[in-house]
């Protein structure tokens, strides 16, 4: 006998665009392999998502700056994969399994597309430069976000063009979302630095930790910092071990993320600064009775910037994988005129208007992302900006350890 457990499958076929949508109670013998995926109830989160859609503030409008970060990165994506795929069973003219990639916080796209076809452009250049005779094996990827994230867009917006099989895959990559050795390539880009929750002691009322008139550890006491490095800890390790087990022999893995300077503080990151210039909008807003300074004491971002070296203390500490490159890009910071300030703040708001929705109400989105624009462009007169050359973002490149399971 089979457990009922809720299922959500949403699949496309090589070069269609009919969608299939499963959402059931599943109490009969398993589908095959790679297309049984389940969301047990008892792990399902608050979901946050992104803006869909393809409007003025949808994510797949206000996603450059992402883009411009894995297009820096695309060169060592696809020197990793030259030098370290093994594609010994994919020779076998024997195996009838797919290449099976995965990308853990898809969004929407654009982005996600072009990562997953610089993946797939890089194994089938392995497959070339080594000559591999038998027939290539078939490329399946799954799509990976949160049960809010807009599929609809996603799905809409697939390559007409491409050689994949596409499925998106709702749920939590804090958790095991795919059939233990299943998945030979994984990659997950500007998404592990969003906490599954917000730590619970920042919400404790009166307590030592309470974040009362913040949004971030900015501008918040050691204690509350140590909350939120704390809960980044915990989150990665579920991260890294979820998909230890879902990976296949020889597979990779790879982490795109925003990260601060070596021997800075977690306050100091400026990419966080720029986040708490919403705390200080909110503030204004809530001293002109425009939104309740109970609402503003009683919201917190789940978001944490770690140095590269706390991943990869991380990594280490685990014990699954063994991390075969580390680099950090670079890219100048833009803020310094008012079309900067407004770009900026409608990446912010794709990133955050759902979330701010839910607490704060939507009625009041608009004045609060017009004057956070404005809160912007004061913030990039500071010395706090001015001094700032360059901010950073990690790549990281990792293979699953033999003794990992």
């Amino acid at each position: 006998m089979v457990t009922a457990i809720p299922t959500c499958i949403l699949s496309f076929g090589l070069l269609s665009t009919d969608l299939t949508v499963r959402v059931s109670q599943i109490d009969t013998p398993p589908m095959p392999r790679y297309f049984r995926l389940s969301l047990p109830h008892q792990i399902m989160e608050e979901s946050i998502a992104m803006n869909g859609g393809d409007g003025p503030y949808s994510y797949t409008q206000n996603s450059k700056f992402q883009e411009a970060g894995s297009d820096v990165a695309k060169v060592l994506l696809s020197n990793s994969i030259k030098e370290n795929l093994q594609i010994g069973k994919f020779c076998d003219d024997s195996n009838q399994e797919p290449f099976t990639i995965v990308d853990y916080g898809c969004s929407v796209g654009p982005n996600t597309f072009a990562s997953i076809q610089t993946i797939l452009d890089s194994v089938q250049l392995k497959f070339k430069t080594q000559r591999i005779k038998s027939k290539k094996p078939e490329f399946l990827v799954f799509f990976n976000d949160l049960i809010g994230n807009d599929f609809n867009t996603l799905f809409q917006a697939l390559p007409a063009d491409r050689k994949y099989f596409a499925a998106g895959v709702a749920g939590s990559f804090h958790e095991q979302l795919f059939p233990k050795a299943s998945v030979n390539f994984m990659h997950s880009a500007f998404a592990l630095h969003w906490l599954r929750k917000v730590p619970d002691e920042v919400m404790k009322v009166d307590s030592v930790t309470w974040n009362k008139g913040r949004i971030t550890y900015v501008r918040s006491p050691d204690e509350v910092v140590k909350a939120y490095a704390a809960q980044f800890s915990r989150d990665v390790e579920a991260f890294l071990k979820s998909r230890s087990m879902e990976m296949a022999e020889d597979g990779l893995l790879v982490i795109l993320m925003p990260c601060r300077p070596e021997g800075s503080a977690p306050a100091d990151s400026i990419l966080m600064q720029v986040f708490e210039c919403l705390a200080y909008t909110l503030g204004d807003m809530a001293k002109e009775g425009i939104v309740s300074e109970a609402l503003v004491d009683s919201f917190n971002l789940p978001i944490f910037i770690p140095t590269a070296s706390d991943v990869k203390d991380l990594v280490s500490k685990m014990g699954c994988f063994s991390i075969e490159e580390v680099e950090e890009t670079y890219y100048p910071p833009k803020l310094s005129s008012p079309a900067d300030a407004r770009l900026t703040s409608s990446h912010i708001r794709a990133a955050m208007e759902v979330i701010l929705s839910k607490h704060f109400g939507s009625e009041v989105i608009d004045e609060l992302f017009e004057r956070y624009t404005a809160k912007l462009f004061e913030f990039s007169k500071t010395p706090a900006f001015t001094r700032i050359e360059k901010l950073e973002n990690l790549f990281m490149f990792l293979k699953k350890n033999a003794v990992s399971e």
